[in-house]
């Protein structure tokens, strides 16, 4: 299924510990039937089993309602689960490799600062995630927040698509 960018204009960004006692299922369930056009899974303590399986259930409950689900960071799972896309940071597999085993898919890269905007420019990605906005307690190596007036910088600086994650 290919998705157009302007299913990235409200994103759930989501994991096991920000669930809590709901669980994972049950919060995306909610916000997709609230609208909201994507899911991004980030699970940063799931072993790869595990997190293939929640993937999976993920996206047999998405895909019906035509949302996308994007996979935080690991490109093997996303490609193990049939996601639409991949996020990836800079300490993550390039961009470019990616592109080419996920060519049809919604590639997103984060940017924490303005000095990242010109090499990212450069990756073949269709948006980016900037972040954090605001500070942010649900990620514990966030970088400095860059306000508004950094995003509004960013948004200035690129035609790509802009998520807004952190603190909002």
């Amino acid at each position: 299924m290919e998705f157009r960018i302007d299913v990235l204009r409200l994103c759930l960004v989501t994991d096991s510990a920000l669930c809590g006692e709901r669980g994972v299922l049950a919060v995306v369930e909610a916000a997709a039937r609230g609208d909201v056009s994507c899911v991004q899974l980030r699970e940063k303590a799931l072993d790869t089993r595990a997190f293939v399986e929640r993937a999976r259930a993920l996206k047999a409950l998405l895909a019906p309602r035509g949302v996308p689900l994007i996979i935080n960071d690991r490109v093997d799972v996303a490609l193990a689960c049939g996601a639409d896309g991949v996020h990836v940071g800079r300490s993550d597999m390039p961009p470019q490799d990616v592109r080419r085993l996920m060519p049809r898919a919604l590639i997103g890269l984060s940017i924490e600062a303005l000095t990242q905007l010109p090499a990212a420019e450069l990756a073949p990605v269709d948006y980016y995630g900037i972040s954090p906005v605001f500070a942010t307690g649900t990620k514990a190596d966030a970088a400095p927040a860059l306000g508004l007036d950094g995003l509004r910088e960013i948004r200035a600086r690129t035609a790509r698509a802009l998520v807004a994650i952190g603190g909002i």
